[in-house]
């Protein structure tokens, strides 16, 4: 939905239209590089600083995003082997499937009094996480039900378009070396390439992330220590050995490239990594994680290096 409304006209609509219930957007929307979509309610655009929807006052706020797929399954567990649970969520239907919603009073440091929704919803292969937040202010128009009847709406798509995810980066892949599975990790911010459909087993087969980082030290004599610092604390690898480390250019601008052994995954898979820095202006800096069980390390560090060179800044 594009239109913003001011409160005043929607809450004359709402007086207007109490007869046919909450006004929604035409179809579902998809906020930007995410799978899981809601029709809003009128008076909700894209937010501008986070993934969902607000009113042009940003009073009223609408977050989605993204949770592994076992968050929804352990919320489905507790409901129903624990009749007597506090706060215990309500089922509800929706266009994806049964979901789960619970709502609340609080208070908020910005908006004082508000009203707050959240549900959780099953995915192919993740759960979709819906929280919304009404200020009291808002409460005649945003009302229980018209927030109730929102969440309902909510759809998940098994796939974002590639091209979707790829706008959003502040960086431009050309090449993708026939991986997959592309997945943003965070929207805007980080990207997964993979071999592995099956996100839970990724670690076993060739995989790259892709993001920045904004902590990159500026002079040059300190970035071999950082580029094996970082390397050191890349998540899910154990017993990790730097085998070598040392400054490259990486068309045309410093670099680091930090090799290292590990092991990783529930099933131990002995991997080789290597970690790419590609250092720019200030404290920021492009990093690249690949890594790949060992055995395929040979093939895959040449397909590690073409997606690397295609890399360009925006």
């Amino acid at each position: 939905m594009k239109h913003i409304v001011p409160l005043a006209s929607l809450f004359a609509l709402t007086l207007f239209s109490a007869s046919v219930g909450p006004v929604f957007a035409a179809d579902p929307v998809f906020p930007p590089g995410v799978r899981i979509g809601i029709a809003p309610l009128v008076g909700l655009a894209p937010a501008k600083t986070f993934t969902g929807f607000e009113t042009s006052d940003q009073g009223v706020k609408v977050l989605m995003t993204e949770l592994p797929a076992a968050a929804f399954g352990e919320v489905d567990s507790a409901f129903k082997t624990n009749p007597a649970m506090p706060n215990k969520p309500e089922g509800l239907e929706t266009a994806a499937g049964r979901a789960y919603y619970t709502t609340e009073n609080a208070r908020d440091a910005a908006s004082g009094n508000v009203r707050r929704y959240s549900m959780i919803v099953p995915g192919p292969n993740f759960s979709g996480y819906i929280a919304v937040q009404v200020p009291e202010n808002a409460m005649r128009i945003y009302t229980d039900d018209a927030v109730r009847q929102m969440m309902a709406t909510a759809v998940v798509r098994a796939e974002v378009p590639v091209e979707e995810q790829l706008g959003l980066l502040p960086f431009k892949i050309t090449e993708m070396s026939g991986f997959k599975t592309v997945r943003t990790l965070a929207p805007g911010a980080a990207l997964l390439l993979a071999d592995s459909s099956d996100e839970t087993k990724v670690e076993a087969s060739p995989f790259m992330v892709v993001g920045t980082i904004s902590s990159a030290p500026a002079k040059p004599e300190d970035r071999g220590r950082f580029a094996q610092q970082a390397a050191t604390m890349i998540p899910g690898l154990r017993d990790g050995r730097i085998t070598m480390s040392e400054p490259l250019r990486m068309d045309g601008v410093p670099g680091y490239e930090t090799r290292l052994d590990a092991v990783s995954g529930k099933d131990n898979t002995p991997v080789s990594v290597v970690q790419w820095l590609r250092f720019g202006t200030g404290n920021v800096a492009m990093r690249i994680i690949a890594s790949s069980p060992r055995d395929d390390w040979p093939a895959a560090f040449t397909r590690f290096r073409a997606v690397r060179d295609g890399i360009q800044p925006r």
